[in-house]
């Protein structure tokens, strides 16, 4: 099972399970379990709830279950299923043979419903859903008692059967709880259990034309599993009593601790599926594994890796209270671990044409540029320099300002790992005076450092051989939305998508020794940022790269801008 880079801090949760641990309460048992719906993709707010809950099961010496709680056949599929066993996965951690559906319960449920009536603890309403609602009350008023509600419990048995068999329209009846219609928790006012629903189960098929609502599936699937704490986020709260009542009617022969905790909430983005899915269904991005996306398919496929995801897990930690946190810190720990493990090489985004007009025609040398500076042992390799040269059109002005250390007419730079370069003359575009070709001398006496005469320059830039490299597409990924809180005013979120969230430059440069590179490798590009080579577009034959992280984060330059 996968760790995280620091030991985990004390928190409430594990303060509550220490607390249980003494007591024995569990037969010093931890068992939990990550339960997602299979409707959407996992994203990084569930990455949280998956370190929390496998994590806790590594500390002490547990068990973590991987559960699909599928009780909603509207929008649930196989892709969705995959997709979450591939993320957890991916993620690093393993739940052995301990994969389970809510849908393999659904005659024990169903019984257990059975149980319920036949206790005098539930019954069969027909009320529409509008009326359910309007006679639930409010916080300040209590509900009113369904007319059905002491219905016979030999009548609620027999068309609870006929909702089974399929003999009543969806709608027509529920099964709900029968507790306390003036309670002050809402949650307990008569809470539908099951519902009529005739769509196919991507497991059942249509064995099945009713299906029990997430509160009672939940609980009662814990208790199947016999887990010990049931680890959930904070909208859960007002449940937790139903939870309980549940279990305690039903007298279970494990009863779980349902411990709530703050959700994740991730600054310039959405965690809302219902959100996220609006944006593939409507084609605002290419789908769930689209790197602008916060899913983990989308950031698996921009180049964030699980180490990153999981130290930035830890260092949020665990709190009661909702807060926002900055996506910064996330990317943050995405340059720390990269910087760390990926290999430096040359790449030019925006190529102008350097000539070197002192340098022979024909002739090609090779310079030795470490694999990363800061770790020898990632070895060396050997990039070919020749005449012609590209360099990014970013590292040349033809009339620069102060302390501009980059190349300019009669200016000097050192090409990195090689030669000091002086500007001599440049080619202009006769119509737009965009400079399109630069022309230098080198001098040769500077290979690789300065020669005994002490010739030194401040800027040093990356170039590629025009004869040595290769094309590529490079993508530069940004944020998706340009304000901190896109959810302010959550009916017009889609508003606030930055229009200059994906900028695709098609006539890039790179090493050769890059046409090798498999799907989902991750490079330096020097002085660029982090990229990666793309999972689903990329080929030898026409390499595609996505930008991971910039080298630093441009972000907090913005945000001091919008203060002043």
């Amino acid at each position: 099972m996968a760790q995280t880079n620091a030991s985990p801090p004390s928190d409430f949760i594990r303060e509550i399970i220490d607390e249980h641990l003494r007591s024995d309460r569990f037969q010093g048992r931890v068992a939990t379990r990550f339960p997602p719906e299979p409707n959407g993709y996992l994203h990084i707010g569930h990455a949280k709830s998956v370190c929390l809950n496998f994590g806790i099961a590594a500390h002490y010496g547990g068990t973590c279950n991987l559960r699909m709680d599928d009780t909603d056949p509207s929008g649930e599929s196989l892709e969705y299923v995959e997709s979450i066993i591939n993320d957890v996965r991916w993620l690093g951690f393993d739940w052995g043979d301990r994969l389970f559906f809510a849908s393999d319960y659904f005659e024990r449920l169903f019984q257990f419903a059975v149980q319920l009536i036949k206790a005098g603890k539930a019954y069969v309403c027909s009320l529409s859903a509008d009326e359910i609602r309007e006679q639930r009350g409010t916080l300040t008023e209590p509900g009113k008692e369904s007319p059905y509600r002491n219905r016979p419990i030999e009548e609620n048995l027999h068309l609870f059967e006929r909702m089974r068999a399929g003999q009543f329209e969806d709608g027509a009846h529920v099964l709900r709880a029968k507790i306390d219609m003036a309670s002050p928790n809402i949650t307990m006012r008569d809470p539908v259990l099951y519902r009529i629903k005739r769509a196919a189960h991507y497991r059942t098929g249509t064995t099945w034309c009713i299906y029990p609502m997430y509160d009672f599936a939940h609980c009662l699937s814990d208790s199947i599993e016999k887990i010990t704490h049931s680890i959930c986020t904070l909208e859960f709260e007002n449940n937790r009593p139903l939870y309980d009542w549940i279990l305690d009617q039903l007298n279970v022969d494990c009863h779980p601790q349902q411990i709530e905790f703050a959700r994740l909430n991730l600054s310039y983005t959405v965690l809302s599926k219902r959100r996220l899915i609006e944006l593939v269904t409507k084609g605002y991005v290419t789908g769930w594994d689209d790197p602008r996306m916060p899913t983990l398919a989308g950031m698996r496929r921009r180049g964030y890796t699980p180490e990153a995801i999981r130290t930035f897990c830890a260092r949020i930690g665990v709190a009661k209270n909702e807060n926002l946190v900055d996506i910064s810190l996330l990317e943050h720990c995405v340059r720390e671990d990269l910087n760390e493990q990926a290999p430096r090489v040359m790449g030019v985004l925006r190529p102008l044409r350097v000539v070197i007009d002192n340098y022979p025609e024909g002739q090609r040398e090779e310079f030795e540029c470490p694999n990363h500076p800061q770790n020898p042992s990632m070895g060396v390799r050997r990039v070919p320099f020749s005449r012609v040269l590209y360099i990014d059109r970013e590292d040349f002005q033809k009339n620069p300002p102060k302390k501009y250390y980059r190349l300019a007419p009669g200016r000097e730079v050192r090409l990195r790992y090689s030669y000091i370069i002086k500007c001599v003359r440049m080619v202009e575009d006769t119509k737009t005076g965009e400079v399109i070709e630069v022309h230098c001398t080198y001098d040769p006496e500077t290979r690789n450092g300065p020669p005994s005469d002490g010739h030194k320059v401040d800027g040093v830039i990356h170039w590629v051989s025009a004869d040595h490299s290769v094309p590529a597409e490079v993508r530069l990924y940004d944020r998706l939305f340009p304000v901190a809180d896109p959810m302010t005013k959550e009916d017009d979120f889609l508003k606030y998508l930055n229009p200059k969230s994906l900028e695709t430059l098609s006539s890039c440069r790179v090493e050769r020794g890059l046409l090798g590179a498999g799907p989902g490798s991750r490079y330096q590009f020097e002085r660029l940022g982090y990229f990666c080579v793309d999972s689903v577009d990329s080929s030898e034959k026409a390499l595609v790269f996505n930008r991971i992280v910039t080298l630093r984060d441009t972000w907090a330059k913005i945000s001091e801008k919008e203060k002043r």
